[in-house]
């Protein structure tokens, strides 16, 4: 009996570690000036900065195909910034759960600004505010869209023909 109390013991301390080996993308806490620092860049990259949330159900709907152009892209100058906007409060309820669960493959921040009535239009003079947003940025080409909406499969990809060879 001891011994089998040991292998479980063993099993369920394996089991315990083993979704811990599947995730191990750190994510910052972000504000205004450092998210403007990862994408507002003048270098030859697209940069794809998308806002959104794991309980906002566009946002989730359309993470696959957003996360899915950094695998598409990873030979093209091409990065995804996935922004959250969860809140620190359910950083670890809410959005390392579903990081774990859906193993994004893009960089994900969580960005946390009080006031958002004064830094929604520092991104874009037509956001209401709404999610998911996307900017489309790349600063050698002096180029730069932003969407209001949620992006079905394959849309983002005609969206990047314009700035990306």
């Amino acid at each position: 009996m001891r011994g089998c109390k040991m292998k479980m013991k063993k099993l369920l301390s394996i089991l315990l570690f083993i979704p811990c080996l599947g995730f191990s993308q750190d994510v910052p806490v972000v504000g205004l000036k450092q998210l403007q620092e990862m994408y507002i860049q003048d270098n030859d990259t697209t940069y794809i900065l998308n806002f959104w949330a794991t309980w906002c159900v566009p946002c989730v709907e359309e993470l696959p195909y957003i996360d899915q152009i950094t695998e598409d892209y990873k030979n093209k100058k091409v990065k995804v910034i996935l922004a959250s906007m969860d809140g620190e409060k359910h950083m670890a309820t809410r959005l390392m759960p579903y990081l774990e669960e859906k193993q994004l493959k893009s960089t994900v921040v969580l960005f946390s600004e009080p006031k958002p009535n004064s830094w929604i239009p520092v991104f874009s003079p037509d956001w209401s505010g709404a999610i998911p947003a996307t900017i489309v940025r790349n600063g050698k080409l002096g180029k730069e869209k932003f969407y209001e909406k949620k992006f079905h499969e394959g849309e983002l990809e005609e969206v990047l023909e314009g700035f990306v060879d």
